[in-house]
């Protein structure tokens, strides 16, 4: 899914904000052609938007793996550059420029892409729940684990974080804990494919007893664009 830029009071910005919203619906609706016209207003409009640079970057990709067409992919990688530069906190960007990368072979780059960013986002989630999604994807579960893990302990409140967790824990058998974790990121944010887990993990009996299922309350995530990805979290 493509971000949508968030407002502000300039009128510029404004306007922005509106072409990257009627790319969004295009994007959506299929007419990526109508879509890239939108993303390339905003962008004229306020060459410093990183939304709209990203939004272009992900019209690109989708279209360059969809037809193969490396020069639209050559273009997406630049943008997606782009969009970090304006901005270093841009999680999408480093999402959509990660899975680029190894999509077109470069597995090494995406790691170094990654393991920079944690480096410069020490406090942060999000960066180190991508890098454990690529060692997941590359069999390292170990490595996976430790990411999240310090995920969690930097942000309790991650619901992304914790359902990650326990996809890792599911899949090394350890489905008390893996409940626990699906648990703690649906009591977060309410996402039905982690409600679908903890029915699932519930109805395993475990030490003697089944589980019972979650409870939810309400914050609400951002959605990712989870693109090019085996790995689902």
């Amino acid at each position: 899914m493509l971000i949508v830029a968030g407002m502000c009071p300039a009128g510029g910005c404004r306007l922005t904000d509106g072409y990257n919203l009627q790319g969004v619906r295009e994007y959506q609706s299929g007419n990526y052609l109508a879509a890239t016209e939108r993303f390339q207003a905003a962008a004229r409009t306020d060459p410093r938007n990183s939304d709209a640079i990203y939004n272009l970057a992900a019209v690109y990709h989708h279209q360059g793996i969809a037809t193969g067409n490396r020069d639209l992919l050559s273009q997406a990688e630049v943008l997606y550059n782009q969009a970090i530069d304006v901005d270093h906190e841009h999680t999408d960007a480093y999402r959509g420029l990660a899975v680029l990368l190894n999509e077109t072979d470069r597995p090494d780059k995406s790691f170094k892409l990654l393991k920079n960013w944690v480096s410069m986002d020490p406090r942060g989630a999000d960066a180190r729940i991508e890098l454990a999604r690529l060692y997941e994807e590359f069999g390292d579960r170990s490595s996976a684990k430790v990411q999240l893990q310090e995920a969690v302990q930097l942000d309790q409140n991650n619901a992304r974080a914790w359902r990650a967790l326990g996809h890792l824990r599911e899949a090394e058998k350890d489905y008390a804990q893996a409940l626990a974790n699906y648990q703690r990121s649906y009591q977060i944010h309410s996402n039905p494919a982690v409600a679908q887990r903890i029915a699932s993990l519930s109805r395993i009996s475990v030490g003697g007893y089944t589980a019972p299922l979650g409870t939810s309350s309400g914050t609400r995530t951002v959605q990712t664009n989870e693109r090019g990805w085996t790995t689902r979290y």
